[in-house]
């Protein structure tokens, strides 16, 4: 028989998505965006944030369900993002979420944000080999992870950011450029311009699997000010410094596949997009002998479709549904997939 269908909805950041998702298949998806009002800001504000989605949830729910040939009344379960996030978008999500599910009369299903990347990859690879390695690399996050059954069992970390993440790192050089933000796509424009060898940016920790781009945020500032008065060749910083954070993240993770005898490393997350980063983790991967999976650019992004993978997995996993005082963890460690934080009532200890 076939499992349920899963409404997966994502709300954490600036993406408002909603994904339909069954026996590992996409069935469809929608995700609407407020990047363009926080463009002019240099950053994500967070009530702005949280405004949008309160405005793009129902719709996007819509739009995934039409996408799928499907109604709200054929939805077997719900999967939402209960951490980590922005605390007022996190919120608006597990509403909508706990009101579809209530009415529906089925399971919900609370599910941490970076699992819900990592398991983007199945939906366009099938599934996850058991151990896998996993680099996650997005605005705010940057972690390299050995996977084993990702519904079922405790996530290992090898390595984490210590500060600025890479596309962090990524936003803030672009403004000190001149460039537009987002900076991550600016970087990676800008850079097809430029000679990756022009700048000698340093590599941050290289004997450690954890990850810090505070530094190199700093020398590549640094660089820009010492041509003040002249005109800066923005192509050849912003290639220097993608070379940078491509070189670190791809090295460290074909390290970690090396030394714990892995042979498949999933590269997830936002600056999956980047395409240097692709590139050199498919070029260094295939020199070592290691299948690279990297989801389509569409699902590398924040969307539903991936909570909604989450989901998927642990309804087949036969995991618990999220109990009624389910609430958000807006900075939840990543341990497990399924992440249920419980409400904090008044007068209660912490």
């Amino acid at each position: 028989m076939a499992s349920p269908i899963v409404l997966g909805i994502e709300s954490s950041c600036d993406e408002t998505g909603a994904g339909v998702v069954q026996d590992g298949r996409l069935l469809g998806h929608a995700v609407a965006s407020s990047m363009d009002e926080h463009a002019r800001y240099g950053g994500v504000v967070p009530e702005i944030a949280s405004r949008a989605h309160l405005h793009s949830l129902r719709p996007v729910i819509a739009a995934a369900l039409d996408e799928a040939g499907l109604g709200l009344a054929d939805i077997g379960a719900v999967a939402v993002t209960t951490g980590p996030g922005l605390s007022g978008a996190l919120q608006v999500g597990l509403a909508g979420a706990k009101g579809v599910a209530y009415a529906l009369g089925v399971p919900l299903y609370g599910v941490h944000h970076l699992a819900g990347h990592v398991a983007a990859d199945t939906l366009e690879h099938g599934p996850l080999p058991d151990p896998c390695m996993v680099l996650i690399v997005s605005g705010g996050h940057t972690s390299l992870l050995l996977v084993r059954d990702l519904a079922r069992d405790r996530i290992t970390h090898l390595g984490d950011t210590l500060d600025d993440a890479a596309g962090e790192c990524f936003d803030k050089v672009a403004r000190v450029f001149g460039l537009p933000y987002p900076g991550g796509p600016a970087i990676d424009r800008a850079a097809r311009e430029g000679d990756p060898r022009a700048v000698a940016f340093p590599r941050p920790l290289p004997g450690s699997y954890d990850f810090s781009f505070s530094g190199l945020k700093t020398a590549a500032a640094r660089w820009a000010e010492s041509h003040a008065g002249r005109c800066l060749p923005v192509a050849d910083g912003a290639a220097s410094l993608q070379e940078a954070v491509a070189d670190v993240l791809t090295r460290k993770a074909v390290a970690a596949c090396d030394e714990f005898g892995v042979g498949t490393l999933v590269v997830v997350g936002g600056v999956a997009a980047n395409s240097r980063v692709r590139a050199l983790a498919e070029e260094r991967c295939r020199a070592a002998g290691i299948e690279l999976r990297v989801p389509p650019l569409k699902l590398c992004t924040d969307n539903g479709a991936m909570i909604a993978a989450v989901g998927d997995l642990l309804v087949r996993a036969g995991a618990e549904p999220a109990p009624l005082g389910i609430s958000v963890d807006p900075s939840a460690p990543l341990e497990y997939a399924v992440l249920h934080p419980a409400a904090v009532t008044a007068g209660a200890p912490r």
